[in-house]
């Protein structure tokens, strides 16, 4: 066992060097030039995906208008009906998903911290500066979003539950399901839970990072127990929250679809997103001379949970799929068929590469002990689970937003690239506002000792 003589030195300052703040600021340029870019392609008719497939969009449509008439909403809601989709659409849709999927790395962190604290784990104290830098990122996404739900005109290419006569039997947009379910889905209500979601999360995290910073000030266990009660706070209210913004700001974009499973299956593929990120950014300040203190078993330990919550995932994505497939609802085959057979098929890659990507490169390279203490396999696992839970996130939201006009093309790129700029810095600059360490944390002697 190591002795406290052979332990690294517990001060450690990150530096945000202008170089590679600049660089990343040019990046998240580059990333808007990508999408304007991309959008002209477009609107140009010069990239393969150009305003959809007409003939296809055309043949939905008139489904839908045809199935509308008939009092079948469901194809109104699923298939455009009267509510088109425009390449506009597929722009707020990108800003929508990324959003989304980019707040649950962030928001990974505080839950990572709270879960930890809660259970009196001292083997992550030693990497814990990392998790508590993520939180710091959820302003932005918060912002974005709510701006989009602010606006009516982005509003209504998210929603099709906004559109004006939706809830107004005389009205002929009038549809029955969604207007049994406006006691929940109605635009006051939706912005109120959106602000709670965001002010709360955010909220819960500065507290945690302010005892943090304190504790390293002044030491002693009082910061120590305030942090640990906030943090049971946040899990309780996250376990409900965490549920409910993901009805809200995922499902509900399928009116009339619905799953039982689908809050935890947003939350798992939130969780292991952000601690795949989590690993990358100790494994790249390690590589730069920094986290000394974060021994092997430390790491070995970041990947069991990350190798752990693939399974999860993946339990999670086949029993939703399972149970809907052997029910054969209508109501409910509707989502799985648009994201297999619908709109010509351009979700059907999407679809199967998130099966690939997020379970089995990630149960293969993870399986092994061996591999858990090996950088280079670590990152390929943990890119492997990013990318792919980007395109979970992509086929949650792209077809019900972007519909005939979904692909992956320049936008989608550059959006991608710039949120992840920004995250980067965001993140960067916490790390530079404490020591790296939580140096009077009551388990970081344990953590710096830490062997399995």
């Amino acid at each position: 066992m190591a002795h406290k003589h052979d332990i690294p030195s517990l001060d450690e300052s990150f530096e945000f060097s202008p170089a590679l703040r600049k660089k990343l600021i040019l990046t998240a340029l580059l990333g808007v030039v990508l999408v304007a870019l991309g959008a002209l392609l477009i609107h140009k008719g010069w990239w393969p995906l150009g305003h959809g497939d007409h003939h296809e969009a055309a043949h939905v449509e008139a489904h839908a208008d045809a199935a509308h008439h008939e009092g079948d909403h469901h194809a109104d809601d699923h298939g455009g009906g009267h509510h088109g989709a425009t390449l506009a659409s597929r722009l707020v849709a990108n800003l929508w998903m990324n959003s989304i999927y980019f707040i649950g790395i962030a928001l990974t962190g505080m839950f990572f911290i709270a879960y930890n604290y809660v259970a009196k784990a001292g083997w992550q104290a030693s990497m814990k500066r990392v998790a508590e830098a993520f939180p710091a990122f959820v302003v932005v996404p918060a912002v974005i979003m709510l701006i989009l739900f602010i606006v009516p005109s982005t509003r209504h290419m998210i929603f099709h539950w906004t559109h004006d006569g939706i809830t107004d039997p005389a009205s002929p947009n009038y549809d029955a399901i969604i207007a049994g379910k406006t006691w929940f889905l109605n635009v006051p209500f939706f912005m109120i839970r959106m602000v709670v979601y965001f002010v709360v999360w955010y909220f819960m995290w500065m507290q945690v990072r302010k005892f943090s910073i304190l504790e390293d000030q002044y030491g002693g266990l009082d910061y120590y127990y305030k942090s640990r009660n906030y943090s049971k706070v946040f899990l309780l209210f996250f376990a409900v929250t965490s549920s409910t913004a993901a009805w809200d700001l995922t499902m509900s974009i399928d009116t009339h679809w619905f799953s039982t499973m689908f809050g935890w299956y947003h939350l798992s593929s939130w969780h292991v997103a952000g601690l795949s990120a989590m690993m990358l950014t100790i494994i790249l300040l390690k590589e730069n001379g920094y986290l000394k203190a974060v021994n092997m078993s430390t790491i070995q330990d970041l990947g069991k949970l990350i190798f752990g919550f693939s399974i999860f995932w993946t339990y999670t994505w086949f029993s939703q799929y399972l149970l809907i497939f052997y029910a054969n609802l209508p109501e409910e085959t509707i989502y799985f068929e648009e994201r297999t057979s619908g709109y010509g098929g351009r979700y059907l890659a999407p679809f199967l590469i998130n099966l690939v990507l997020n379970f089995v490169f990630p149960f293969l390279i993870l399986m092994a002990r061996n591999s858990k203490r090996n950088f280079t396999l670590l990152k390929l696992a943990c890119a492997s689970i990013l990318i792919g839970h980007w395109f979970d996130f992509y086929q949650m939201i792209m077809p019900g937003v972007a519909k005939d006009q979904g692909g992956i093309g320049l936008i989608e790129l550059g959006t991608t690239l710039t949120f992840a700029s920004i995250f980067i810095i965001f993140v960067a600059n916490q790390l530079t506002k404490a020591n790296l360490y939580a140096k009077n944390h009551p388990f970081l002697e344990e953590s710096t000792h830490h062997d399995i």
